[in-house]
């Protein structure tokens, strides 16, 4: 699909919005034409009122001018208010699906995504609901404006007009001086906001070694560019406006001394001498205006590009067909597979083929690309080639909103989110107590829950005041809630101690008669005890896969009886199998 399509999709939105944008331009076209009535009615005073000394049709003039000027503050009004609707219209469809294409351009990337999209859409938000924008309305009136000059004598209208170029001028070498220091500076602002964010996310780590310093240092660093940056694109803006305000005074005086002259000369009436200063300010004023918003018109169009490129990077996905549940069976045809975005194989040739039920245990050193096959094998990272399918369906092709409660699954970095304990297990859906409950006892966390203050409805910030083994098993209650039929589970005893290691063993022996299958990523061969299979990876390549006791002899590891709390140092050597905590 070609760019121009995918931009159309930011365009549409804007195009969806295009009756109520006629409507602010209708609106306008009123108000402009109001705006004449200074001009009218000063015009009237001089040449009718004066000329005649009549007391009544001056109190008629300005009660008809108190009238439309109600009214045009009326019209004012109501089409400010329209964009702010606008505005709000705008985000409301545009603001979930950024929030999925972060979600997803994440995935596709392999990196944390920001939330500068949706600051970009508030940007571009309040720039539509500002003055900004009416500028651009007002605008098309300044010729109207100028004929009304050239009506009142051609040497006005040729002054106004000159006035207005050079204004225009000035408008243009703002953008050439001010553009290429406003996007600098922007991304020098979100650099340093990524930062930040970077560091909040390992406070503690900063904290404990002493790192703080440095990334304050490194930090404001970037920080100064940016302001360094704003400064000086604000100063040469500024510099431009302040020249602009008074070129357009200095030629509203002016014309006054041009229309005196003209009156000397009896080619205008003093009424037209004092309308015309008063509808070249009035024509002038759009572009002064247009200079001195135009910063916010550059931050508006950069947020437009960049909400663009990444509706171009992320399309919509294709509606598709919703499959039966799956059974769980699972089949990996001859997999490569990459870091999202990268290219460089992590995993070659991956092939093996799970039963509905079976279990298998995943094992190997660090670095073997264990983390990144249950990934793979989720649909989490894309393939680089071959196949990863779920019940015989290509699992990029299931509806995620369908297989997503069909899938258990324990990362090895555990995260909570702000909410209550049955909102995490429950995965942030429709709470169902009894499936909350049964998930945290095959977790064997239900007893730990209702210890705490408020019990289920305990309310947890990501995962703040509950230690690392809590977090764990609450995080693998929320992996068994809703009857998955394959759950993966990475280095799922990493912060577990006897009890919780108890815990784990109960639940994947409630797991294997359920008839559910799974894949578990360990390197305590205690854990590994009741899978059917094992698999042997190292460097990316599977180099065993078959039943456990066939790769436990290969591997001369004699199998372990019974759960303990660490395996021995001497097997966990024999089996050349390092302990890994990240791929």
């Amino acid at each position: 699909m070609g760019r121009k399509q995918e931009v159309s999709e930011l365009q549409h939105a804007l195009h969806a919005c295009r009756a109520s944008f006629a409507s602010v331009g209708l609106f306008s076209l009123f108000v402009n034409l109001l705006m004449l009535v200074p001009a009218v009615y000063m015009l009237q005073v001089y040449d009718r009122v004066l000329a005649t000394m009549s007391g009544e049709t001056l109190l008629m003039l300005t009660l008809v001018v108190v009238f439309l000027f109600l009214v045009m503050g009326l019209l004012e009004l109501v089409r400010y208010r329209m964009l702010v609707r606008i505005g709000n219209r705008l985000d409301l469809r545009l603001s979930g699906r950024l929030y999925q294409a972060m979600f997803r351009h994440g995935l596709l990337t392999g990196s944390r995504q920001s939330a500068q999209p949706l600051t970009d859409l508030a940007t571009l938000r309040q720039f539509l609901s500002g003055n900004g924008l009416l500028v651009f309305f007002d605008a098309p009136w300044v010729p109207v404006y100028l004929a009304v000059l050239f009506l009142f004598h051609p040497w006005l209208g040729l002054f106004a007009t000159l006035a207005g170029l050079l204004l225009l001028v000035l408008t243009a070498v703002g953008e050439k001086i001010t553009q290429p220091l406003l996007s600098e500076a922007a991304a020098d602002q979100i650099r340093a906001n990524e930062l930040v964010d970077a560091n909040l996310r390992n406070a503690e780590a900063l904290h404990a070694m002493g790192m703080l310093p440095g990334m304050l240092a490194r930090w404001s660093q970037r920080h100064q560019r940016y302001l360094a940056g704003q400064s000086l694109a604000s100063d040469r803006g500024e510099a431009l406006a302040s020249t602009a305000r008074v070129l357009r005074l200095l030629a509203q005086s002016l014309i006054l001394g041009l229309g005196a002259w003209l009156v000397l000369r009896a080619e205008l009436t003093p009424g037209m001498m004092i309308a015309g200063s008063i509808v070249m300010g009035r024509a002038l004023a759009p572009i002064d205006r247009m200079i001195g918003t135009w910063k916010g018109f550059v931050s508006a169009r950069g947020s437009y590009r960049r909400l663009a490129e990444l509706l171009f990077k992320v399309p919509l996905e294709p509606e598709r067909m919703r499959l039966p549940r799956p059974r769980g069976q699972l089949c990996l045809e001859s997999v490569t597979a990459a870091v999202p975005g990268g290219r460089i194989p992590v995993l070659r040739n991956i092939q093996f083929e799970l039963a509905p039920g079976e279990h298998l245990g995943i094992i190997g050193p660090s670095a073997a690309g264990k983390s990144s096959l249950a990934r793979v094998m989720l649909g989490i990272w894309p393939v680089l080639a071959g196949k990863v399918r779920l019940d015989g369906a290509d699992i990029a092709c299931w509806d995620r909103e369908v297989l997503g409660p069909c899938i258990g699954y324990l990362p090895q970095d555990i995260e909570l989110f702000d909410g209550t304990i049955a909102e995490n297990i429950a995965r942030f859906g429709d709470v169902d107590a009894s499936r909350v409950v049964s998930a945290a006892r095959k977790a064997g966390v239900h007893e730990m829950i209702l210890s705490l203050g408020d019990g289920y409805d305990t309310m947890i910030a990501s995962g703040s005041g509950l230690s690392g083994g809590q977090r764990q098993r609450l995080a693998l209650a929320r992996a068994l809630y809703g009857d998955p039929v394959l759950v993966v589970l990475d280095e799922p005893n990493a912060n577990l101690d006897d009890r919780g290691e108890q815990a784990l063993a109960a639940a994947m022996s409630a797991l294997k008669q359920e008839g559910v299958t799974l894949c578990v990523v360990s390197h305590r061969i205690s854990v590994l005890k009741g899978m059917d299979r094992l698999l042997l990876l190292r460097d990316g390549e599977m180099q065993l896969c078959g039943p456990r006791e066939e790769v436990m002899a290969s591997l001369a590891v004699k199998p372990v009886p019974v759960a303990t709390a660490e395996t021995p140092a001497s097997v966990a050597t024999s089996a050349r199998m390092p302990v890994e905590r990240r791929q």
